[in-house]
């Protein structure tokens, strides 16, 4: 079996993209809690376990935080199918020390009060909360083709260790097809419960061949006289949604002689089956004559025996649980007895009380439950005692009068906590707030905890800022107090005033977006507080400079990849130290933009193959990589009930709730502009967030991106892809926010504070962790060299007009693109001006990009080579300083970082000669540099 198959499933005949559907943000309740902010994703039920559960065949996985859904390849020896089990239990926590704090009740008295309670009629509160975790385990997928018993029948059987409703998606390639299209195989082939998919794949439920087999398998019976080349499979497990592939794509039994690289089948149609990357275990016996050389012997005189393979695979299974909640007003003191009990082994309350419906948490005075602590004198945590019975813990709490609600969560360990719905536990301590509670919000009905690892640790809004300025105070006057001591480095300014920027950046999102937020307040062990992961910069080392590998006609030659690796050790020589890479994904448009299956990387530039020997050039010659990640929108593969084209297809096998309302989508309304060619992504759904998040890490670790460009960010909130970058760590990261400039009757104003603060906005809103491609700059440029008015080239503060101008090292500028220019042209550059907009942006702050075309498509190339090695010679970087020495009719001229001199347009500028000599460097039309010696 070798894994050549290029998607799930396609049809033969390419489907429109539906209209988008469009959608926002749900407001979160203004819940306030003590606990540090993370972020929720909620996690639904896969299969649920009640209690312990004998489960044949699998093995549970120590770690339950990572998660897979798809194959990893491990080579093993034959397997014997024997029988193994494994018992699966709730998980029980890592010890921890936790201290008891004083209470006037023992444990002895607790079961009494207890037992009292339960028996007592004045309850007048008692709600049970189902709670659920995963748990993650492991078993086999086979594979084998066999004979039945020597009578030259041969079948293929696929068979699965876990339990589950499998189901064998499968299709057939035949001798002489072009493509990676599948075919429906003949009606004989298809075994009994066999339902036809569209016209293109048959489904196959597995079924177990006898009771005690660990196995699930499915056997599809071969006619070697027919004219099929391969056989194509993915399985699907009904009960979770999920599809299990070969590292993402289809597994693929070739039945003919050989295969091309890009996955086609081809050869005659006689029945041999041969070894390819996927199988280890074949037995090929030869059949030669004697007296012909080993050399000879061709593959056509081999036989397969037999072959089986095995392949890993990973599941999350549902543990089901619950916490039940009473209470009771005490008759003799009007204290609320409050009685938590759980069938959870072990589990530590993290929980406070609150005076009214703003839930705001409190520490309540004492007497508390034994085992009680303080944390950070905001909550208290309990660890509750264990029930007589052994089934699960308990607690009392006895709370005094006059508190509004009960506010909790579960801690099971130092990473893992159960909520309800995302928010904290509430139970309701008088009839006003229940009668509240049951009309407003239906608070308890259907309530589900989801489970998540904590990642960052934060106080409120208020102290969080105010700790930001404090820190810039002290950076900035670190920096006064290195300037009268002139002891630093330029390299350590430089160092402090990135975390300035950084800094900045969050302060300023605090205060200046509107949307919610999806962070939940959760808490750390004190002890044991880490400090948080290191975040991206969105600027790698601040000397990048970015050569955008492709333009608008380039997938036409069908091997792009291949083309630009051949110019791979040219791109390296010019100086360039990052290429960006255009959409790998199969596209309904051949440009890529309009991706359909994300994990299927066969586009029109060339197979996933082909990508990883581009990927792992560049790399062997010190140049980093961006992938262009189109997140906006994604084209679906089948209709809703309405015939609205959002039904996806491929392993992101996602319905109408992932697109958002706009157009029939069941998801929310946008968060951002809307996009009107596919159906746009509801980013703002636990599961898409999620699945891209999973997609981005597998481009990094399989392609080997080191970064990303992302496509059409206007289209939904920076926070989302502040969540990305997070996930993926990328080395450098630039958004497309393009939105019209300001104009008054046609003409453009000279200020345009209100588009690049547009730009700024977004790039706050990812917290800094990734710049944008400034298009003010662009815009602005066009205007002056198209009307020879180089004055627009300072803002009313003297300073670069564009995004350059007010946050450097976020800004990627550039001159043209492949939507720009190119074939499209769609703001095409002022002709014959080209070498200007380089002239500027190669000797200005900002990461630079130069365009494809410009360099081997143009006369511009010896030029543009010029200025790449000088902006490296002379070290200029993001953050150089900028001083406008002239903005006037005809001509811009600027010095920068106090050793180089630049001036554009036709009129006149000589640098003054003072305690530095300025020499010339480079001239071109209109454009002129200078270096200081």
């Amino acid at each position: 079996i070798v894994p050549l198959g290029t998607h799930l499933h396609t049809q033969k005949k390419n489907i429109s993209p539906l209209l988008p559907p469009n959608g926002s943000l749900l407001p979160f309740p203004s819940f306030r809690s003590p606990h540090t902010a993370m972020s929720s994703v909620a996690v639904e039920p896969l299969l649920r376990y009640h209690r312990r559960t004998e489960v044949s065949g699998l093995r549970k996985v120590a770690n339950p935080c990572c998660s897979s859904s798809s194959l990893n390849c491990s080579r093993q020896k034959l397997f014997h199918r024997g029988k193994c089990k494994l018992r699966v239990r709730r998980r029980s926590t890592a010890p921890f020390v936790i201290r008891a704090s004083s209470s006037s009740s023992s444990s002895s008295s607790s079961t009494a009060l207890a037992e009292t309670f339960e028996s007592s009629g004045d309850v007048f509160f008692r709600h049970s909360f189902p709670v659920t975790q995963t748990e993650k385990v492991e078993g086999k997928i086979f594979v084998r083709v066999d004979q039945e018993n020597g009578k030259g029948n041969w079948h293929l059987t696929v068979g699965c260790s876990l339990p589950g409703k499998w189901i064998l998606h499968w299709g057939v390639s035949y001798v002489n097809d072009i493509g990676s299209e599948w075919d429906q195989p003949p009606k004989h082939m298809r075994p009994s419960g066999s339902v036809p998919v569209k016209n293109y794949a048959i489904e196959t439920p597995l079924k177990k061949p006898s009771g005690d087999d660990p196995f699930y398998e499915v056997k599809i019976d071969i006619d070697p006289k027919s004219a099929i080349a391969a056989i194509n499979f993915v399985l699907k497990d009904e009960e979770t949604g999920a599809w299990y592939q070969h590292k993402g794509r289809d597994f693929k039994v070739p039945l003919v002689d050989y295969l091309l690289e890009d996955g086609t089948v081809f050869g005659s149609n006689s029945f041999v089956i041969w070894p390819g990357p996927f199988f280890s275990n074949i037995l090929l016996k030869p059949e030669t004559d004697s007296t012909r050389e080993p050399d000879d012997v061709k593959r056509e005189d081999q036989k397969v025996e037999g072959i089986y393979e095995e392949q890993p695979i990973t599941k999350h299974i549902a543990i089901e649980n619950s916490v039940t909640v009473s209470v009771r007003k005490c008759p003799e003191t009007s204290k609320n007895i409050l009685y938590l009990e759980t069938d959870l082994p072990e589990v530590v309350v993290h929980w406070g009380v609150c005076r009214d419906d703003a839930k705001n948490w409190e520490t309540p005075p004492g007497p508390h439950p034994p085992e009680t602590v303080i944390f950070k004198e905001k909550a208290l945590r309990t660890l509750l005692q264990p029930k007589e019975d052994g089934r699960g813990c308990s607690g009392l709490f006895t709370l005094e009068e006059g508190l509004a609600g009960f506010l909790f969560v579960l801690k099971l360990n130092d990473n893992t906590w159960l909520k309800c719905k995302g928010n904290d536990f509430y139970v309701p301590l008088s009839n006003s707030s229940i009668l509240h509670s049951e009309s407003g919000q239906e608070h308890f009905k259907d309530a589900a905890a989801s489970v998540k690892a904590l990642d960052q640790n934060q106080g409120s809004d208020t102290a969080f800022t105010n700790e930001i300025i404090k820190e810039i105070r002290n950076l900035v006057s670190g920096i006064s107090s290195d300037n009268s001591r002139k002891v630093k480095t330029k390299e350590a300014q430089e160092s402090i005033l990135q975390e300035i920027e950084k800094l900045a950046a969050e302060a300023y999102s605090i205060f200046r977006s509107s949307i919610p937020t999806f962070k939940e307040e959760v808490v750390l062990e004190e002890e044991l507080e880490q400090a948080p992961p290191k975040k991206s910069s969105g600027t790698g080392s601040g000397y990048e400079i970015v050569l955008q590998g492709f333009n608008w006609e380039s997938h036409k030659s069908g091997r792009w990849y291949m083309e630009l690796k051949e110019k791979a050790e040219d791109i390296a020589s010019l100086g360039f130290t990052v290429v960006w890479l255009p959409p790998p994904t199969e596209s309904v448009s051949p440009e890529g933009y309009m991706p359909k299956d994300l994990y299927n990387l066969n586009s029109r530039y060339g197979n996933i193959y082909e990508l990883k020997e581009l990927v792992g050039k560049l790399h062997e010659l010190g140049i980093k990589v961006l992938g262009d990640a189109v997140l906006n929108h994604r084209c679906a593969q089948y209709q809703n009930q309405n015939g609205i084209w959002n039904i996806f297809g491929g392993r992101l096998n996602w319905d109408d709730r992932a697109v958002v309302s706009f157009i029939q989508g069941r998801g929310n309304k946008s968060s951002g502009d809307n996009f009107h060619a596919a159906p746009n992504i509801d980013h703002s759904q636990d599961f898409v967030r999620k699945d891209i998040k999973g997609w981005m890490r597998w481009l990094r670790e399989e392609i080997g991106y080191d970064g990303w460009r992302l496509d059409f960010v206007r289209g939904f909130w920076g926070g989302y892809v502040k969540d990305y970058m997070d996930a993926t760590s990328p080395y450098f990261a630039v958004g497309e926010y393009w939105d019209s400039l300001s104009y008054t009757y046609g003409e453009m104003d000279h200020n345009q504070d209100a588009h690049r603060q547009r730009i700024i906005d977004w790039i706050n809103a990812t917290s800094g962790s990734a710049g944008a491609f400034d298009v003010t700059t662009k815009g602005v440029l066009h205007a002056a060299l198209e009307r020879c008015e180089y004055w627009r080239l300072a803002d009313e503060k003297g300073k670069p007009p564009g995004v350059v101008g007010w946050w450097p090292s976020r800004a990627v500028t550039f001159v043209e693109n492949h939507d720009t220019g190119s074939t499209q042209g769609h703001w095409r550059f002022p002709g014959g001006k080209e070498m200007q907009g380089y002239a500027y942006i190669l000797t200005h702050p900002g990461t630079p990009a130069v365009f494809f075309d410009h360099v081997y498509s143009s006369n511009y190339r010896s030029e543009i080579a010029a200025l790449l090695a000088f902006r490296n010679r002379h070290k200029l970087h993001c953050r150089s300083i900028v001083q406008i020495s002239k903005a006037a009719r005809d001509v811009y001229a600027a010095i920068i970082d106090e050793k180089v001199a630049v001036k554009i347009g036709p009129g006149h500028f000589e640098p003054p000669n003072g305690p530095r000599k300025w020499s010339p460097a480079l001239e071109g039309r209109d454009y002129k540099i200078w270096e200081s010696s």
